[in-house]
């Protein structure tokens, strides 16, 4: 039974997507979060660990899978570590998030559920993932609430082509962090907006009662 947390907890960090493949190969058999057998759950919460980090189980965005197929330093990238890249092989960046909702290859809300009631057997905690500062380009934020981003015109997209995209009608940042090159598969949420506030607030409230964490 899970209690309260320590004041230094374990979390054990999964890469979802990798290890539920990983699974699949060696069963020779789709695998969700809805059916992980036994073993394996207590294979990754052994003594000592207070929670287990299911990295990257949001919806999956096929607009941000689709910029990454068509860039070119990506695929670059990806060859380099994947010889043998196949197009099944790029599934999308976990943080490329479409929806707060389990994606349904991993078995969807009710295979996140089971995975939490899993753990929760075994006394150890279900953490998930927040993004703050980005969200796909195709979240229903980007046409429904266009307040809440970093905008600018199409003046921006021909000086920095890379820097922004073009997308539901009005031109948006993509994300980035300041050491590195801007991110295509995702646009750049805007910290100073308070309306952002209020939705982060809610979307938190709803991850919360999915998880530990």
């Amino acid at each position: 039974m899970v209690t309260g947390w320590p004041a230094q907890p374990v979390i054990y960090e999964i890469n979802t997507a990798v290890w539920l493949d990983a699974l699949a190969r060696a069963a020779g058999r789709e695998i969700t979060l809805a059916d992980v057998p036994d073993a394996e759950w207590d294979e990754i919460t052994p003594a000592g660990v207070d929670a287990v980090w299911l990295m990257g189980v949001w919806e999956r965005s096929p607009a941000g899978r689709a910029l990454a197929s068509a860039d070119e330093g990506l695929q670059e990238s990806f060859r380099a570590a994947l010889p043998d890249l196949r197009r099944e092989d790029i599934i999308g960046s976990p943080y490329s998030v479409r929806r707060y909702v389990a994606d349904p290859a991993f078995g969807g809300h009710s295979g996140l559920a089971a995975a939490r009631a899993a753990l929760s057997a075994r006394g150890v905690r279900l953490v998930l993932d927040y993004v703050p500062n980005h969200v796909a380009p195709d979240h229903s934020w980007v046409t429904r609430r266009p307040d809440l981003f970093v905008r600018g015109d199409p003046d921006d997209a021909a000086a920095d082509p890379a820097g922004w995209l073009a997308v539901g009608g009005q031109v948006l940042a993509h994300g980035r962090d300041p050491s590195f090159p801007p991110w295509s598969d995702v646009v750049q949420l805007n910290a100073f907006s308070p309306a952002l506030r209020v939705v982060t607030a809610e979307t938190l409230g709803s991850i919360a009662t999915q998880c530990d964490g």
